[in-house]
This record gives C-alpha cells, sequence and structure tokens, in this order.
C-alpha cells in the first residue's frame, strides 16, 4: 500500500511529495530539469532505487514528471521550484531538498538559455550577462554549499557538473553563456582537487552537441542512426557510470558526442 511522505519542507507551492511504496537508496538532486537531460537523469537515478528531488522553475511541469517517474518506477520523487538566478530561492529549496535527508549525489543540470540570434557583444546587456553567471555558475556554488558539509560528515557523496562546448571554447556570439560554463568548469576543477581526497567524487561532462528527444539507438531497419543529436537516456547512463565508479578510477572530466558529429 503506498505511503505518503511527510519530511518538513517548504510550503506546497514550492515542493510537491509524490507517493511511494518503496524503500529508498537514497537521495539525488538535480538542479535543471527539462523534458530531455534532466529527466532521463532523474528517471535513471530512480530506476536505480534513489529518492529523486528534481528542481526547476515551473513547478506544474516539475510535478508532471514527478508523477510519471513514481507510476513508472515506484520511488518517492518530489518536485522543488528554484530560480537559480536568485540566491535566496536556491537557499529555500535546499532546504526543503535537506529536510528530506542525507543528499548522496547532486546533478547541477541548470543553464540559461540562449538565442540562436546572438547578439553583437556590444549589445549584451549587464543584466542579461550577471544572470547568466548566476544561473550557471554562481547557483551551481550555493547548491554545492549546501550538500557538501554532509558529504564530507559521512564521508561520500558525488556531485556532477552538466557542460557543453561552451565550456572548453569562447563561442563569438555567445560570451553569456561561454563565461558562465568557463567558471563551472572550474568549480568542478577546485572542488575535485580539495573533496577527492574527503571521499566526494566531483566530475564535470561536456555535453558536446545537441541533446535530441528519447530515441532508440538502432533504427527500425537495424541500421545505426544517422541523426546526430544525442539521446539524454544514453548521456543519462553516463551521468550514472560516473557516479558508480571504483575511486581508484574516478573521472573529473568527460566530453560526449554523437558518433555522426563531426568536430
Amino acid at each position: 500500500m503506498a505511503t505518503k511522505a511527510s519530511p518538513p519542507c517548504p510550503p506546497p507551492s514550492k515542493m510537491r511529495p509524490i507517493e511511494s511504496i518503496t524503500t529508498p537508496k537514497g537521495i539525488v538532486a538535480i538542479v535543471g530539469v527539462g523534458p530531455k537531460l534532466g529527466l532521463s537523469i532523474a528517471r535513471k537515478f530512480a530506476h536505480e532505487g534513489y529518492t529523486v528531488a528534481i528542481l526547476s522553475r515551473d513547478l506544474a511541469r516539475l510535478s508532471r514528471f514527478a508523477d510519471e517517474i513514481a507510476r513508472e518506477e515506484k520511488t518517492q520523487v518530489f518536485a522543488i521550484q528554484i530560480d537559480c538566478s536568485d540566491a535566496r530561492s536556491v537557499r529555500e529549496a535546499f532546504e526543503g531538498v535537506l529536510s528530506l535527508g542525507f543528499v548522496e549525489v547532486l546533478i547541477y543540470n541548470a543553464s540559461q538559455p540562449v538565442s540562436w540570434n546572438t547578439p553583437k557583444f556590444t549589445d549584451v546587456h549587464l543584466d542579461s550577462f550577471g544572470k547568466s553567471l548566476a544561473v550557471s555558475a554562481i547557483s551551481a556554488f550555493h547548491c554545492a554549499q549546501q550538500v557538501l558539509p554532509g558529504m564530507v560528515e559521512r564521508g561520500k557523496g558525488t556531485i556532477l557538473f552538466t557542460g557543453s562546448s561552451a565550456s572548453l571554447n569562447g563561442i563569438a556570439g555567445y560570451c553569456e553563456l561561454s563565461c558562465g560554463k568557463f567558471a563551472l568548469r572550474a568549480l568542478s576543477q577546485c572542488l575535485a582537487r580539495e573533496f577527492q581526497p574527503l571521499g566526494i567524487h566531483v566530475a564535470h561532462i561536456v555535453a558536446d552537441g545537441v541533446i535530441g528527444s528519447p530515441r532508440s539507438s538502432q533504427r527500425s531497419d537495424g541500421e545505426p542512426s544517422t541523426d546526430s543529436s544525442m539521446d539524454p537516456e544514453a548521456i543519462a547512463q553516463t551521468y550514472w557510470h560516473i557516479h558508480v565508479q571504483d575511486r581508484s578510477a574516478w573521472t573529473q572530466e568527460i566530453d560526449i558526442r554523437s558518433a555522426n558529429q563531426r568536430f
């Protein structure tokens, strides 16, 4: 029989618990959950028995995702509203996350949307530049600070940051995205060097290419797909594999792309 989870939490407008009928392994918090990669990562960790906290600005959409995952995987899923451009919102959201218990895994997947109609550098507004930095890097800093004390206390934990090709190369017309992603990569390296000896695995995943909708890796005729977009469910497998790596062979950074993509 299903039982309703009842930990202390923020108001219902900010956090929605979903029913569960299993005993969870631990808690994974995924910041920046949309219909592609974030959802696929959440589904993968739920499938492996974790309690999942999914966070983004759109609580209504998150709740639909949580219902879907909970029905499929029979595990606890919490939808928590967060605005990664607002430090106060991040703190309040993680009060709810931490009220669930020990956060073993933090996955930071948030990124400020960018327009394909790239502006000239001289037309970029300072407010827009600052918001992109806040979402890509400053919020990641806040989120990591919230979960690291518990990880250090227990001598274990995993923090995974989602990067992109803009993490490695400045791109004309995309200074907002590139600067934020560069900073996120630096944060990942700093945390890895400080906390890896304490048992916390920190890694940066460079998703180099367009992430499409989930799909089979094979065409109906059995031939490999020629689509150059990346399957988010395949990428989610990489996040899981990094999390369960033996500490004698930890990944700090990995880049992934479609076999059909030129680079």
